[in-house]
């Protein structure tokens, strides 16, 4: 594993100051693992920046890359729905971003991430 990406239940269990994700988190940054959130995971936990200090001070690490959803990502997530018959275009979004980047994923929703890819990684919190 070379690093971690973060779903949107991950995302709102870190701003809400959940233990295990916080030494999840801790972990991987000792581990120096690349660390990466999906813009749409982003948006589905993003409410009010400033009440989220938590998330802020997360998304604005030197060590955290927002991976954008870009019209390519966005058609390859279309069509990993399309071919699993699932909807959640952002949680294909999350899959594909680990996959590319041969990250675990940290997610409080491993099925339906497992109806996307049966392999990907999971880490369950």
């Amino acid at each position: 594993m070379s690093g971690l990406t973060l779903d949107a239940g991950a995302l709102i269990a870190a701003e809400r100051g959940d233990r295990a994700v916080i030494v999840l988190l801790a972990r991987a940054r000792e581990a120096r693992l690349q660390l990466a959130i999906p813009a749409g995971a982003l948006g589905q936990a993003w409410r009010d920046g400033r009440r989220q200090a938590l998330l802020a001070r997360l998304v604005a690490a030197s060590d955290v890359v927002i991976v954008p959803l870009d019209a390519r990502t966005a058609r390859e997530a279309g069509q990993l729905c399309g071919t699993t018959g699932t909807r959640d275009v952002i949680d294909a979004s999350v899959v594909l971003c680990a996959r590319a980047r041969g990250h675990a994923i940290a997610t409080s929703d491993a099925g339906d991430l497992r109806r996307l890819d049966p392999h990907v990684p999971l880490i369950e919190i």
